[in-house]
């Protein structure tokens, strides 16, 4: 690129561009910007996804930060960690899902000023499952883990219409709290906490649907594991993991190599997008383009 190149402003954005963005500490990592914006261009719309770089301390730092979306013109947020849930005080409504599950990942600035929350990360997975040709209906799932994420994959299987879902935390009384809030919103799906890895090998004896939600194999500690290496997945068993980077951890290598299906975080993070981007804009997005846009951006980090 040419000095004089580098120094020419982008004349497509102007006074009318729409501004969305995410609130997180950090945000430099993530690959929301480049698929929402990648969106905004196949459809010729005039907005533009932006990170929003909001510190944890001082802890008022985060309603100043969520009051001003409206103070200065945004039309919503996505949210990240790890705000999810210190921002609900500063909101003036909240969907049902976003109360249930306890945390808010979107925020939608309304034309008088209100701020509302809501939570696609429920939908989110259980769009990429469908997507993946699995429905939860009438499955026995089990959950690792017991914190937000883990909480919104509960509450997206439970309304999804699974039969049990059964959540193992190392601290059990994390995973009973789950278990206790959610399961009066959902009295045809059992929702049970067990320990882990004391009660791993019997659940998952039982289990047709397997979903990680820690962050065990997260780069750069890729050689962890949420599982046992010795007890070996079945040929009828999905293996969801959260985790996106990288692409195939070693938990789905072991699913992979054991015959199970195995499915990547990837997905549930374009969906959850997608579903953020229709309820900004009242558009539905391009979905192709998102995942395009994801896994381009995805290997210039070296995901």
């Amino acid at each position: 690129m040419t000095e004089s190149a580098a120094m020419t402003p982008d004349t497509s954005i102007s006074g009318r561009t729409q501004v969305v963005g995410l609130i997180g500490w950090p945000v430099g990592h993530s690959v929301s910007p480049p698929m929402h914006n990648s969106a905004f261009v196949a459809l010729g719309l005039d907005w533009r996804y932006v990170p929003l770089l909001v510190s944890p301390a001082p802890a008022e730092r985060i309603g100043e930060a969520v009051r001003g979306l409206a103070a200065l013109g945004l039309r919503g947020a996505n949210v990240t960690v790890p705000h999810k849930q210190a921002v609900m005080p500063f909101l003036d409504q909240l969907t049902p899902a976003a109360q249930a599950i306890g945390a808010v990942n979107t925020i939608r600035v309304e034309t008088n000023g209100e701020l509302h929350g809501d939570n696609t990360d429920a939908r989110g997975f259980i769009a990429d499952l469908r997507d993946h040709g699995v429905d939860p209906a009438g499955q026995q799932a089990l959950v690792i883990g017991a914190g937000g994420s883990a909480r919104a994959v509960v509450y997206g299987l439970a309304e999804a219409g699974a039969a049990s879902v059964t959540v193992l935390n190392r601290t059990e009384s994390r995973a009973a709290s789950l278990a206790n809030d959610l399961s009066p919103h959902f009295p045809g799906c059992t929702i049970a906490a067990q320990a882990f890895p004391r009660a791993l090998a019997a659940a998952a004896g039982n289990a047709e649907l397997i979903v990680n939600c820690t962050s065990l194999g997260m780069t750069p500690d890729v050689d962890a594991m949420p599982w046992d290496a010795a007890l070996p997945f079945r040929n009828d068993q999905v293996v969801y993991d959260l985790v996106y980077n990288p692409p195939v951890t070693r938990l789905l290598a072991k699913a992979r190599a054991d015959g199970a299906t195995a499915i990547g975080g990837k997905g549930m993070l374009v969906w959850q997008g997608a579903l953020a981007f229709a309820w900004w804009t009242g558009v539905e997005p391009p979905i192709d383009v998102m995942k395009a846009a994801i896994g381009m951006a995805a290997a210039d980090r070296r995901t």
